[in-house]
């Protein structure tokens, strides 16, 4: 069973963190090709921010998700 549970985990950690690295990788690319001039503080500082909020948010929806699809 623990061995279910660990791979349950795993498998929700690389879905969240996935998802969070895309959206901040989009808000990235949104900085470069709006049409304004960004610093690369703020860049660099707005990508962390969107890539720790989207982990914040995804993690509690894609855990149960994922445990209830393996898990049956």
């Amino acid at each position: 069973m623990q061995d279910l549970e660990a791979k349950t985990a795993k498998q929700a950690a690389i879905i969240y963190t996935g998802i969070s690295l895309a959206l901040a990788l989009i808000f990235l690319l949104i900085t470069f090709f709006n049409g304004k001039s960004y610093t690369a503080v703020a860049r660099i500082g707005g990508t962390i921010w969107v890539f720790i909020l989207s982990m914040i948010i995804t993690m509690p929806i894609v855990i149960p998700y994922v445990k209830k699809r393996v898990m049956g």
